[in-house]
């Protein structure tokens, strides 16, 4: 009688498990997001850089601006190559660029 019980519990075990796996392979597959720190820190010394830049007198013949104009570019495609990473799965060390 023992026998049967213990078969009993295996096969409980063995359909939960079967019915928790197959519930997981249902899932979409979403890429891995990986951590930038390196494009992190530029996004956070590009804002940096542009505060500077905004508190700064407008003497300059309209190079501030145009200095302005080009720090928010690169904070945008900065921001942007983080985004196409992370919903890529790429970045962090070796791989693609």
């Amino acid at each position: 009688m023992s026998d049967e019980k213990t078969t009993r519990r295996d096969l409980g075990a063995l359909a939960a498990g079967g019915a928790l796996a197959a519930a997981c392979a249902t899932l979409p597959a979403r890429p891995a997001e990986a951590y930038q720190g390196n494009m992190e820190r530029a996004v956070s010394d590009l804002y940096g850089a542009l505060a500077s830049l905004r508190e700064s007198t407008p003497n300059k013949g309209g190079h501030r601006e145009r200095a302005i104009a080009l720090v928010q570019q690169a904070i945008e495609e900065t921001e942007a190559g983080i985004q196409y990473a992370n919903a890529t799965g790429g970045g962090g060390a070796g791989g693609p660029p």
